[in-house]
């Protein structure tokens, strides 16, 4: 019984071996077939080269699509309206698709790094577009947009060809192999399949490798372009007419692909008051209001602007607003319910040199903080120090902290430029009276980050009893004071009172950085102790320290970089050859105004963009907009380059706020040069000072050089709104089709159109604003 059995399960083995063994051969053939099949008809009806060139002509395989969240918001600021159609299709595609890079490109946030200013070396590059010259006619703007973007399309599309070669032949060897494989070995069909799926893939990725590396190319390719127009730009701004010209140039050749007008010309506004605590004294980027709606004021509080912008409009004070006492009367008065605020009555009745008079805020002559008076104090200090001589070879001074502003009022009548920083929130409200009683201040938060100012630019610091504690975190904020500070430059440290360990801790930290103390006395009369200390001129001095505590910084690190960047905590080396800045101190002013040093480039340049301007302020600014110059003191230049608007207006009885702003060329150390001042700022936030500051804002072709590079443009204007005085005017020259659309929006902010000029493509526009709000 066991044989039979026996012999039945052997013969069911082999059988069903062979029809294993035979099923699997009949499977192998038919996929062969099935693989060799495919192969022929996708060789055959669809051609790889067509749909390589289908995707790399559209890009929208490797390009980032534009979110939603974006849309809403711009919708939610503009009505919506409908947009131009271009001219044709084939515009159409090339349009979004440069649109697409564009956004990436220059659509993102502001850098909070050093990267904005690059060696010279770096804007060597030329791009296509450099020689291209302005359309004569307004009409033919657009035209010439949709032309850079044919351009850079078609340099795209060469380079997709090229690739569409090279990647063609790579298919077919790929099909030839896979075919051989197939015959030789009987290898799986669809495993070849899914090898030219991922052969296709990888190639999608090195496209967009290379997209990534054009697009950073590009970047770099702007910034080092930046930096090589503090030359080119210079000598741009030479006429309207040539700055404009060679500025569209530049403007083609960066971008390739304007997307049209800054503005929606067809767009309507509407205007609510603001709702913050702070109300009629809101500063954005500044103030910070919680969810909650409680106000947060920290000392040293980081500048931060609201992810949203603030589309509505400061209010007035609530007991009104009057039009602010003329200079130089406002020297001595000025109206109270201008700058009225809770805590100024807390100051008011802490001294005498601030005296409440009916409906105005007196400051007597002869009364301020330092005992004795502030002409004293000056005295004491040129005594101490005989090399300093006020108005002289000292010009430019820093004062750290806002008081009672006699200091700067005091040197003012010396020639002395005093430039106050108010400590966001230390003595704040002070910054404020400075500016109305026609003193220059700026509001800046003074914690882990540089000030804007570029290295080594002024004359002299003074401190009298400010707030920061010097020897703290490491000596940081006295190291930022050693940045700015000119070689050779003095730090004037005055206190009331201190302790034993601050002294040694000071002592310590000013021998660390090499600062050497040229006098430390104790006024009698004052009873204020002074410390004078002086920046060294020459690098050796920094070798010859024991402990190379704080080391010195990298080479490759930017001096004047700080917008958004942090304070290091090394010491810069200094300027050694004639041809670097700083090396000799500049000439005593009024000198100074007209000096062109060995270290600034084209100066035959910069002496035409001087006498340029000196033309247009006398010939038109001054005579010719209707303008009472009397009235106006506080002045702001929005682009400044060479600060030769400034430099005009120097014999007229104003100051000048020259800012730079960060993505444009580093010609902030030429303003200081000069003997004027500045800040560096980017428009595509809030400035810091206070509501109604200025009453005068000059803005040459700003808006022109900012184009897509703001997510909102809309909130500039709100924004010269907010800091222009009310009766203040706005001289504001550009492209005819930037200033149809901003004439628009100044008359729906019921600002008054004083004068309106345009010749071919250019214009001006001068505006006043009223005491309208909604």
């Amino acid at each position: 019984m066991r044989k039979p059995n026996t012999a039945l399960s052997r013969f069911g083995r082999k059988v069903k071996g062979s029809y294993q063994s035979y099923g699997l051969g009949v499977k192998l053939a038919f996929v062969v077939i099935l693989g060799l099949c495919f192969v022929f008809i996708w060789s055959v009806f669809s051609p790889s080269s067509y749909s390589v060139a289908y995707q790399r002509d559209t890009f929208d395989d490797i390009r980032e699509p534009i979110s939603s969240a974006n849309r809403k918001k711009v919708s939610s600021l503009v009505p919506s309206t409908k947009k131009e159609q271009p001219h044709n299709k084939k515009l159409k595609h090339r349009s979004t698709s440069v649109e697409k890079k564009k956004k990436r490109v220059d659509g993102s946030l502001p850098s909070k790094s050093s990267s904005w200013h690059k060696n010279e070396k770096s804007g060597e590059k030329k791009r296509k577009g450099e020689d291209l010259k302005l359309p004569k006619k307004v009409d033919e703007v657009k035209d010439q947009d949709l032309e850079g973007s044919e351009i850079e399309e078609e340099k795209i599309e060469n380079d997709s060809k090229q690739e569409e070669e090279k990647k063609e032949v790579e298919i077919k060897e790929n099909e030839k192999e896979t075919t051989e494989s197939n015959k030789q070995e009987g290898v799986d069909g669809k495993e070849n399949e899914n090898e030219k799926t991922e052969n296709n893939k990888q190639e999608g990725v090195d496209g967009k490798e290379n997209e990534k590396e054009e697009i950073e190319g590009n970047k770099e390719e702007e910034e080092g372009e930046g930096e090589s127009k503090e030359e080119g730009e210079s000598d741009g701004e030479l006429a309207n007419s040539e700055e404009d010209e060679d500025g569209k140039s530049r403007d083609t050749g960066k971008n390739m692909k304007n997307l049209g007008p800054l503005f929606n010309p067809k767009a309507h506004y509407t205007w609510n008051l603001c709702s913050f605590r702070s109300k009629h004294n809101y500063i954005p980027c500044i103030d910070f209001e919680s969810a909650s709606g409680k106000l947060h004021n920290f000392r040293h509080h980081e500048r931060s602007c609201p992810r949203a912008p603030q589309m509505c409009l400061v209010p007035l004070p609530a007991d009104g607003y009057e039009t602010p006492i003329s200079w130089p009367e406002s020297k001595s008065k000025i109206l109270y319910k201008n700058v009225a605020h809770p805590k100024l009555a807390a100051f008011i009745n802490k001294g005498s040199w601030m005296v409440e008079s009916g409906e105005y805020l007196t400051f007597p002559v002869n009364q301020s903080i330092p005992k004795g008076g502030i002409q004293h104090y000056l005295d004491f200090i040129e005594e101490m120090v005989p090399d300093i001589e006020w108005g002289k070879n000292i010009r430019v001074v820093l004062d750290i902290g806002c008081n009672d502003s006699s200091f700067g009022a005091s040197l003012l009548e010396k020639d002395v430029l005093t430039l106050t920083l108010g400590l966001k929130d230390d003595l704040v409200d002070l910054a404020q009276v400075a500016l109305e009683r026609g003193f220059p201040a700026v509001v800046t938060p003074f914690g882990t980050r540089r000030l804007p100012f570029p290295s080594g630019v002024f004359d002299a610091i003074h401190c009298n009893d400010c707030h920061p504690s010097w020897h703290s975190n490491g000596g940081k904020h006295l190291i930022e004071m050693n940045r700015i500070l000119r070689p050779g430059g003095y730090f004037i440290l005055s206190l009331k009172r201190t302790s034993i360990e601050v002294e040694e801790a000071m002592s310590t930290l000013t021998a660390s950085i090499c600062w050497n103390i040229l006098a430390d006395k104790t006024d009698e009369i004052s009873d204020i102790r002074i410390n004078l200390y002086q920046k060294p001129q020459a690098n050796y001095i920094y070798q010859l320290r024991r402990k190379k505590v704080p080391p010195l910084c990298k080479s490759d690190q930017n001096p004047d970089a700080s917008w958004y960047v942090s304070i290091k905590s090394c010491l810069h080396t200094l300027p050694a050859s004639i041809e670097q800045r700083g090396t000799e101190w500049p000439e005593e002013w009024p000198k100074r105004l007209e000096t062109f040093p060995d270290w600034m480039n084209n100066r035959e340049k910069l002496i035409a963009d001087s006498e340029h301007w000196k033309a247009i302020v006398n010939n038109s600014y001054l005579v010719g907009l209707g303008i009472d110059w009397s009235n106006i003191r506080n002045v702001m230049d929005m682009k400044a380059i060479n600060g030769g608007f400034a430099a005009a207006l120097a014999q007229q009885k104003v100051w000048v706020m020259n800012v730079i702003p960060v993505h444009a060329p580093n010609t902030l150390p030429i303003v200081f040069e000069r003997g004027l001042i500045g800040v560096y700022h980017d428009w595509c936030e809030a400035f810091g000072t206070y509501p109604r500051s200025y009453d005068l804002l000059h803005a040459d072709h700003l808006f022109s050089r900012l184009k897509n590079r703001c997510k909102h443009p809309i909130v500039i204007v709100i924004e010269m709104d907010r800091i222009l005085r009310p009766g203040g005017w706005g001289i504001i020259r550009d492209k005819v089709e930037i200033l149809d659309p901003l004439e628009k929006i100044l008359r729906s902010l019921h600002w008054e159109i004083r004068m309106t000029f345009a010749e071919d493509k250019e214009g001006i526009l001068c505006a006043q604003k009223t005491m309208w709000r909604p």
